[in-house]
């Protein structure tokens, strides 16, 4: 019983040193703020913003980009180490002086401060290496500088249908969390000159081509907030694309076209040429794809020039089958004979003829009934003038016979002759098309 009364009265005594020391700390604290800090936080409740019954509180913002350390196409984010300044005046900080005060950054939980947040932001975090990066600037007639230097991934909306040859324009945007436009207004301090950094800022893959500021309200449930908007356009740099991937797939599609050159009979050389171009064009364009998103619902600027070149290369493979199928069912096709030529151009002139013979027969027809009618009608003479008109039928077969004639493969060997005209020039043609497209449009 005497040891359960002697455990009490230790706890009681050990309870009360403590409350003690906490009591001492607290004074000694207050002891170690100078006169002037002393003055102003007496009496000071950081729970009430300045102005509290005199109209909104104006908080006026800076930005310094220190860096931008990735802009991700696949998360459609970017990752930026900002400076944020923001001033305002608080009747309740004034004193006496010319001088402004400079305070430690661990103070600000003793004063009222905007609640600042950055709309579409993923993750943030204040840097606090070696202490919290914060600044606290007191001046004699109440205004309030605080700065903070922070890292955050902001969400940025990117359309890439021109991609790699696109254009990008992302936000940053900054509004009050709880106080709406009646009790805190935000302004740029400088105008477009209020952000800063942008123009020495070196990118990996893009180019800052202009930048703005601009002052809205976003308008929710609860009210009418004050929001503050950054906008910077990026452009990206083809050069890298050019090399890494431009370039390749030209010099794939000309090494299709070797096979041109190269005889039909070389069976396993042409089917060895075109079957690796095929392979690499396909390797080649998985690797352009590593780099974006998966399940994006638009076709960017690289796929469609990708399928242009695998769609040649491939055609390429798809000559050589024509060309070896039709070499295979013609087996003399070197030379000709002249009594196939001859039995053709026998067979066109048989129907020409017999297409003569027809319009003759009628326009006879027509003459005998135009002798024997005494009157004649309007309906006759459209007739005669519709068969009148034979050799325009004539002509229109003689037409065909030529467009089928050009179709039609007298010699298989001629079909890569062609095709080392064709495939070129066309190759050519879309490639114009295309840049002038993707560039100017």
């Amino acid at each position: 019983m005497c040891s359960l009364k002697c455990c009490s009265l230790r706890a009681f005594l050990l309870l009360v040193l403590c409350r003690s020391l906490q009591i001492s700390e607290a004074e000694g604290k207050g002891e170690i703020l100078p006169p002037t800090i002393q003055n102003i936080i007496k009496g000071y409740n950081k729970y009430l913003r300045p102005f509290f019954d005199n109209g909104p509180v104006s908080v006026g913002m800076s930005l310094d980009i220190a860096s931008i350390d990735t802009i991700s196409e696949i998360n459609m984010d970017y990752t930026a180490t900002i400076f944020l300044r923001q001033r305002w005046t608080d009747e309740r900080l004034c004193f006496d002086g010319n001088k402004s005060l400079s305070l430690d950054g661990r103070l600000v939980e003793m004063l009222w401060v905007p609640d600042t947040f950055i709309v579409d932001s993923k993750k943030s975090f204040l840097h606090d290496i070696t202490v919290d990066n914060r600044l606290i600037r007191i001046y004699p007639n109440g205004t309030v500088l605080y700065a903070i230097r922070i890292t955050t991934t902001v969400a940025c909306s990117m359309d890439l249908t021109k991609y790699p040859m696109d254009k990008q324009t992302c936000t940053l945007q900054l509004e009050s969390w709880g106080y709406n436009i009646n009790d805190v207004m935000f302004y740029w301090t400088r105008g477009n000159d209020s952000v800063r950094g942008l123009d020495t800022l070196q990118l990996a893959q893009y180019t800052v081509e202009d930048h703005f500021t601009s002052v809205s309200e976003a308008v929710y449930e609860t009210g009418r907030y004050p929001k503050l908007v950054f906008h910077f356009e990026l452009k990206r740099n083809i050069l890298y694309f050019i090399l890494e991937t431009y370039v390749p797939s030209i010099l794939l599609v000309v090494l299709s076209w070797v096979s041109f050159w190269i005889s039909q009979s070389s069976v396993p050389a042409r089917i060895c040429i075109g079957v690796t171009t095929v392979l690499t064009m396909t390797t080649l364009m998985m690797g352009a794809r590593t780099s974006l998103p998966k399940t994006n619902c638009f076709i960017k600027a690289i796929d469609v020039y990708l399928g242009i070149c695998f769609s040649f290369i491939f055609g390429a493979l798809l000559e050589y089958a024509v060309a070896h199928f039709c070499a295979l069912h013609q087996p003399s096709s070197k030379e000709i004979p002249k009594d196939e030529d001859e039995g053709t151009e026998e067979e066109r002139n048989g129907v020409l003829a017999a297409v003569a013979n027809s319009c003759s027969a009628s326009d006879n027809m027509n003459k005998i009934g135009s002798d024997k009618g005494s009157k004649t009608s309007i309906s006759g003479k459209k007739e005669r003038n519709k068969h009148s008109g034979c050799s325009s039928p004539m002509s229109i077969m003689k037409s065909l016979f030529c467009i089928f004639d050009c179709f039609h493969v007298k010699n298989p060997y001629h079909i890569d002759n062609y095709a080392r005209f064709s495939f070129p020039l066309s190759f050519i043609i879309i490639n114009v098309f295309y840049w002038v497209y993707y560039l100017y449009f």
